[in-house]
């Protein structure tokens, strides 16, 4: 995301570059590279808020597999 992010940004500029130069086909091109990367951001960012990671914690085999830490006869 963060490479996109950096790309997001130069097209923009590339854009402003394009029409203070009056290039109207390269505005045309620009804006619809815009626009795919704008919905590609949009796309990573909602699947980044639903992907979240859920710490589960650390088994503890001893007592799943029916063992304690006590000796033979409770002590």
């Amino acid at each position: 995301m963060p490479r996109l992010e950096e790309i997001h940004a130069n097209l923009l500029d590339r854009l402003q570059e394009a029409r203070e130069q009056g290039w109207v086909g390269e505005v045309a091109a620009i804006e619809a590279s815009l626009a795919a990367a704008e919905q590609k951001l949009a796309t990573m960012r909602d699947l980044a808020d639903r992907h979240t990671t859920v710490h589960l914690g650390m088994p503890d085999f001893r007592t799943s597999a029916g063992r304690s830490t006590t000796g033979p006869g409770g002590d």
